[in-house]
């Protein structure tokens, strides 16, 4: 007859967050150092790597426009997040007032790590789920924080954004990717003004599939209303991991 697992090892399977590490003296074990000292560095990878454009636009097969925020190198963006929220003033002058519906921004936030391992696949399942949208050309932006979004939208002169960006690390998520939605995107907009899908990251978090249809529908349901943030109401399909 198998052994049954233990109450430790079935909490264990449910969760990567760090239960029941057990002890040895006032510290712990060895095993569970190690991989203490290991998520941590994962943690400051994802902060300090920096975001690869090389191929983005082939994989996502379709144009893609580069523009950085004011930061410029990882060390200011970290110390000025203020900086992050606003565009190169050079990079401004480069974006087509072409109008639209939609411009999908992809910007490496926190975790460049995120955005290398699933924000191709996103920007894919979202363009195959609103083909009737005219959406803008894709813009990929290094040193951003969500609200570049807004100047970046107010730019182009679309209706909505969507900014696909790297979450914060903790030390059991290195390569979370987040989705920001803001209506009438312009600088000055609130946070309170967004609305957001957050822990992309198959197989622990959402699925690409799951986080696409929530991002859709949340779009939709902000055009129907002409607004984003806590005054949305999603009315549509609700949605399930």
């Amino acid at each position: 007859m198998a052994e049954l697992p233990s109450i430790r090892d079935r909490f264990r399977a449910l969760t990567q967050a760090r239960l029941l590490l057990g002890r040895a003296g006032q510290g712990l074990p060895t095993r569970a150092l190690l991989d203490f000292q290991m998520d941590h560095a994962r943690a400051r990878d994802a902060v300090y790597s920096p975001l690869a454009a090389d191929g983005f636009a082939d994989l996502i097969e379709r144009p893609v426009i580069e523009v950085a925020s004011r930061a410029k190198d990882r060390q200011e963006y970290l110390q000025r997040p203020d900086l992050g929220r606003t565009l190169d003033p050079g990079d401004a002058a480069t974006l087509p007032a072409a109008g639209g519906d939609l411009a999908i921004i992809v910007a490496d936030g926190l975790s460049a790590m995120a955005v290398h391992a699933h924000a191709a696949s996103v920007v894919g399942a979202l363009l195959a789920r609103l083909p009737d949208w005219k959406i803008a050309p894709v813009i990929l932006a290094r040193q951003g924080r969500v609200a570049l979004a807004d100047e970046i939208g107010a730019a182009l002169g679309v209706d909505m954004t969507v900014i696909l960006i790297g979450e914060r690390p903790g030390l059991s998520a290195s390569d979370s990717l987040g989705a920001y939605l803001t209506w009438d995107p312009r600088p000055g907009r609130r946070d309170s003004e967004r609305n957001c899908v957050s822990n992309i990251r198959p197989p622990h978090g959402l699925s690409y599939e799951v986080a696409a249809d929530t991002i859709v529908s949340l779009l939709k349901s902000a055009r129907r209303q002409r607004l984003t943030g806590v005054g949305l109401i999603d009315d549509g399909r609700r949605l399930s991991p």
